[in-house]
C-alpha cells in the first residue's frame, strides 16, 4: 500500500510539473527571481510570523488530542514531536501515514499504545478537515465569487455549496454537546470529545489555515495581490487538492491549482510568493526537523546503551 501511494504521488507530481510548465511558458527565470527580490523585509517578517502562526497551532493538535485522549506529556516534547512530524509528512507526502509513523515513533516511548496513537492521529486529521470545511464555507458565505475562480456557476450556487460545508463541522459540535454515538473509523472508534474540546478544534483548525495562507498573501506584491480572503479560499482548495494527490510537499499540484484559480494575479508574482511559502512552510521546517530527530535517536540511542550496561 505504501508503494501504491509513493506511485500515486510521483505520478501527481510528474502530470501536474507537465501542465505548471505549459502554464508557465514563456516566462524567464529573471522575471521570477526578480519579483522574489521584491518582496520587502517587511513582507518576509509577517510571512514567518504567519508561519509560526501555523505550526503553533499544529502543536496544539497534538496537545488538544492528548487532553482528548486524557494523557499528559510535557508541551515541549509534544511541540517538539508535532512539529518533526507535520514538517516531514508535509515534505514526503501521504501526510496522515507517514505523520503517524513519526509520532508513533515518538509517544510509544512515553507508554502510549498503537491505539492510542492511531486515536491522537485521526484526532489531528479530524482537527484539519473540520477547520478546512469550515473556512472554505465561512468564505464562500462572505465572498461569493469566490466560487467564479473555478466554475462561472451563480452566486447562490457558492451558497448552497458553503452550506453543505458548514454542515460537518456543525454536526460534529451537535455530536459533542448531545454525545451522539462514537464514529467508527477501521478498527477505531472515535468518541466525540467533550464540547469545550471540540470548540478549541473549530479555532485551532482555522487558525492554521490562515496562519499559512497568510504566508503567501505577505509574499505577494500588494498592488498586485486580490485580497487576503481569496487567497485564503484559494489556499484551501489548492492545500486540500495537493494533500489529496500524495504527492511529496503537493510539489506542482499546489502551484498549478493556484495558477488556474487566480489568474488576475501575474505569474511570476505568484510563484514568487509559492516559493516563499515553500520556504517557511515546508523546506526551513524540514531541516530543522532532520536536525530535531538526529538529536532525538542519538539521546535514545545512548538510553538504550547505558540500560543495557546496567542490566
Amino acid at each position: 500500500m505504501d508503494r501504491l501511494w509513493l506511485v500515486i504521488g510521483l505520478a501527481a507530481v510528474v502530470f501536474s510539473g507537465w501542465l505548471l510548465y505549459r502554464e508557465l511558458r514563456g516566462h524567464t527565470a529573471g522575471e521570477f527571481l526578480a519579483a522574489i527580490r521584491a518582496i520587502s523585509p517587511s513582507r518576509w517578517l509577517l510571512a514567518l510570523a504567519s508561519t509560526a502562526l501555523a505550526y503553533s497551532a499544529l502543536a496544539c493538535y497534538d496537545q488538544l488530542a492528548l487532553t482528548h485522549l486524557r494523557r499528559r506529556l510535557d508541551w515541549r516534547f509534544v511541540g517538539l514531536t508535532s512539529f518533526t512530524a507535520y514538517a516531514l509528512a508535509h515534505n514526503i507526502g501521504a501526510t496522515v501515514v507517514s505523520g503517524a509513523l513519526i509520532r508513533y515513533r515518538a509517544y510509544s516511548a512515553k507508554g502510549l499504545s498503537a491505539a492510542d496513537v492511531g486515536l491522537l492521529v485521526a484526532f489531528t486529521s479530524s482537527t484539519f478537515a473540520l477547520g478546512s470545511l469550515l473556512v472554505a464555507g465561512v468564505t464562500l458565505l462572505i465572498d461569493p465569487d469566490i466560487l467564479h475562480r473555478w466554475v462561472n456557476w451563480p452566486r447562490h450556487a457558492a451558497h448552497v455549496i458553503a452550506a453543505a460545508l458548514l454542515f460537518w463541522p456543525w454536526l460534529y459540535v451537535l455530536g459533542a454537546l448531545f454525545h451522539f454515538r462514537p464514529l467508527k473509523i477501521g478498527g477505531f472508534s472515535l468518541v466525540y470529545p467533550r464540547p469545550p474540546i471540540a470548540g478549541l478544534q473549530m479555532l485551532l483548525g482555522p487558525i492554521e489555515l490562515i496562519g499559512a495562507a497568510g504566508i503567501i498573501y505577505f509574499a505577494l506584491r500588494p498592488d498586485t495581490n486580490p485580497g487576503f480572503l481569496p487567497v485564503l479560499g484559494v489556499f484551501v482548495a489548492s492545500f486540500a487538492l495537493s494533500l489529496i494527490s500524495h504527492a511529496p510537499g503537493g510539489l506542482g499540484v499546489l502551484e498549478f491549482s493556484f495558477l488556474k484559480a487566480a489568474p488576475d494575479v501575474p505569474a511570476a508574482n505568484l510563484v514568487a510568493a509559492l516559493l516563499a511559502f515553500r520556504l517557511l512552510y515546508l523546506i526551513l521546517p524540514l531541516l530543522a526537523s532532520l536536525v530535531i530527530v538526529g538529536v532525538y535517536e542519538k539521546q535514545r540511542a545512548r538510553g538504550v546503551l547505558e540500560a543495557a550496561r546496567n542490566a
